[in-house]
């Protein structure tokens, strides 16, 4: 990746049919939910009267929701903005909880039917092209997504780039010509060292259409390797109150769907890789590769790159750096 498309992260940051494992290697974990926030403060970019006020329309990552963007969505807000935090299908708000899971029947869990079963990228994308619409009627729109949301941010931006003042991957899948899907990504050579919760799979993913994972065990291995995975560096209360948050199922088909955006739609809009350089979820030379294939792809359109080298998977646990960056996006 070219050293001049790196930008340092703020001085601050210093203090997840398709396979099973390739599959859970690329998990985006984070905890549920939705909200929508009116601007407040008085960022010069978000309220100048002649462009409107800039929305920031933000996509979770798998077994994930949108209250995952909560303390970012704040900062946000705080600085003048419009902020969406976006639940895909079936997440959040909609989310499903199997009756099994509540009971910790792993039994009964390994093959409870799914409404995500059959959920694709199609669906994913219209409901954040939905609301890129509906926000784009009152000015610019941001467009983030972190981890799976990613895919989503690549589908939308191809089908509207017109709407889209900016896209940002946050430590998020970027495909490719060369690795076209989620699969692919977590696939890739890159990818090899991320960390996989292979066993906490219940069920045949391929027989319930969704990946379906334990977050409620209490074996104390399996929550080490779930702590790898989403967020190393976090206290044992703040990993559990992320783990609280999760649901158990994400659609397999959301992995093998293509998000590969075309260089006159999705290779038009300016973009940011947001790059995390403890993640164990998805590899940070992954993360790498896939900001050097799409800056090869647009040569004249590339990622702008901020590293993160502390942060794991789910990011810092300060907000401030992540909303510092992303404020600067409304210009």
């Amino acid at each position: 990746m070219p050293a001049r498309n790196r930008l340092a992260a703020p001085s601050v940051e210093e203090r997840t049919g398709a396979t099973r494992r390739t599959a859970l290697r690329g998990l985006g974990l984070a905890v549920g939910g939705a909200a929508l926030a009116t601007g407040l403060g008085t960022s010069p970019a978000a309220a100048d009267p002649r462009r409107g006020v800039t929305t920031y329309v933000l996509v979770h990552g798998t077994h994930s929701a949108g209250a995952f963007w909560l303390p970012i969505a704040q900062e946000l807000t705080l600085r003048g903005h419009r902020v969406v935090m976006v639940d895909q299908p079936c997440h959040g708000a909609e989310a499903f909880v199997p009756e099994s899971y509540q009971r910790q029947d792993l039994t009964a869990m390994a093959t409870e039917p799914s409404p995500l079963k059959g959920l694709g990228l199609e669906d994913y994308e219209a409901r954040v092209t939905g609301i890129v619409r509906r926000a784009a009627r009152n000015g610019p729109v941001v467009l983030v997504g972190h981890s799976l949301g990613g895919v989503s941010v690549s589908r939308v931006g191809d089908a509207v780039p017109h709407l889209l003042h900016h896209i940002c991957y946050m430590a998020a899948f970027c495909p490719s010509r060369v690795l076209p899907t989620a699969d692919a990504c977590t696939a890739a050579p890159e990818n090899a060292d991320a960390v996989s919760p292979v066993e906490l799979t219940v069920g045949d993913p391929d027989r319930l259409g969704v990946l379906r994972l334990n977050f409620r065990t209490g074996d104390s291995r399996e929550l080490a390797l779930l702590k790898e995975m989403i967020c190393a560096d976090y206290s044992d209360a703040e990993f559990r109150r992320i783990l609280a948050g999760m649901q158990t199922d994400e659609p397999v088909a959301a992995y093998a769907g293509r998000a590969v955006g075309r260089a006159g739609s999705w290779g038009r809009i300016p973009r940011t890789y947001l790059r995390f350089g403890r993640d164990r979820t998805i590899a940070t030379a992954l993360q790498d590769r896939m900001i050097a294939e799409a800056d090869a792809f647009t040569p004249g359109n590339s990622f702008r790159v901020h590293d993160f080298p502390g942060a794991s998977h789910v990011g810092p646990l300060d907000p401030i750096p992540v909303a510092e960056i992303l404020d600067t996006l409304a210009g």
